[in-house]
């Protein structure tokens, strides 16, 4: 049984329509957004199997690293040809660095470059790279036209609205990423001061939307449900929304914002063998790529999420927490098929994902 799920919003006339990125025609208008140690290949995989999925992004990637060739970037880097359309995002501020990186991630599988200028971690911006370069508007259009110079394939940007409530830099700077070739934005609506504390301001959102000619702005940040995107459309004027927590807490919804879109409803909700299903597939594909440890490891970060998304007995999910080897988790796998839920199955929760805290200069 399934709890029933809250009325939803009619969609906005704008889901309707066709979308591309620098000439990239995507499927939909609703992303998946990057969340470091979250957003593998494996996992990208199984949601894009579910359907409605428009564009998928990785994890941040220092572009330092990946012309260097270090292993722990280049595995953050990995796609294939199922994983398209794909943009790879990364990280850094030498431009020279920046402009190599992308076209080595062009040339092992990018649809399109993505430069991250939102990441608010301190090392990330210690280094002159992430939201710092909202601070330096000469040295971003710079960096930003370089990277469009040498990809070769649509570049965006993903940013938040400013380094802090002062100094709201993102509209100002998209209307110059624009003018040097930029095929999108991507707007996180908080500052880098808030981190991951407050609400979104969509308000700052619609500022950039507003502030450019054509460019599509896409907007980010607390969309966990089809009225919240309902909302961010409506409030900003945005072309695309990008789900990142919403996606880990429940990985159908882009198939239901894609169904939302077509019929103004979101379909039935996924049952518990569809759910059982994509934890199975999940995991396999972490196994796959990274070998049984890895993915043991890794799975045990997801386990909470699917145990509220399945409602296993708790003693077969404690067991999930503790998994070491496939053999155990095909074996707990096939107790919780034999078991069932324990309760109605959430139409939706919300996903955990842990955030630095305390003073942002100490992240």
């Amino acid at each position: 049984m399934i709890a029933t799920p809250p009325a939803v919003p009619a969609p906005p006339e704008i889901v309707r329509r066709p979308l591309a990125i620098g000439g990239v025609e995507l499927g939909s208008r609703y992303f998946l957004a990057p969340l470091a140690g979250y957003t593998s290949l494996a996992f990208r995989l199984a949601v894009r199997e579910l359907g409605g999925l428009g564009l998928a992004t990785t994890d941040l990637i220092n572009a330092r690293s990946i012309i260097e060739g270090r292993r722990r970037s280049r595995e953050l880097a990995e796609t294939c040809v199922e994983d398209r359309p794909v943009s790879l995002q990364i990280y850094g501020h030498v431009i020279d660095e920046m402009t190599r990186a992308a076209r080595w991630v062009v040339d092992n599988g990018a649809t399109i470059v993505d430069i991250n200028m939102g990441c608010p971690v301190n090392k990330v911006v210690k280094t002159g790279g992430g939201s710092s370069l909202m601070c330096r508007m000469d040295d971003a259009t710079r960096l930003v036209a370089a990277v469009v110079a040498a990809a070769g394939v649509p570049v965006t940007v993903k940013m938040r609205l400013g380094w802090d409530a002062d100094n709201l830099s993102a509209p100002a700077l998209a209307r110059a990423f624009e003018q040097v070739g930029a095929a999108a934005v991507i707007v996180h609506g908080r500052t880098r001061e808030q981190g991951f504390s407050g609400g979104v301001d969509r308000t700052g959102i619609r500022a950039v939307v507003e502030a450019v000619d054509r460019m599509p702005v896409v907007g980010n940040g607390d969309v966990r449900s089809l009225a919240d995107a309902a909302t961010m459309f409506e409030e900003t004027g945005c072309a695309a929304v990008s789900i990142g927590r919403g996606a880990l807490a429940n990985p159908f919804i882009f198939r239901q914002l894609e169904h939302w879109s077509r019929t103004g409803q979101p379909g039935p909700e996924a049952d518990f063998e569809e759910r059982v299903s994509l934890m199975e597939r999940h995991f396999r594909g972490l196994a796959a790529r990274r070998g049984e440890h890895y993915a043991c490891l890794q799975f045990r970060k997801l386990v909470k999420w699917y145990s509220s998304a399945i409602r296993a007995p708790r003693v077969l999910s404690h067991r999930l927490i503790n998994i070491a080897s496939i053999q155990v988790f095909d074996e707990v796998l096939a107790a919780i098929r034999a078991a069932g839920p324990t309760s109605p199955l959430p139409g939706h929760f919300e996903a955990r994902v842990p955030v630095p805290s305390g003073p942002i200069d100490k992240w």
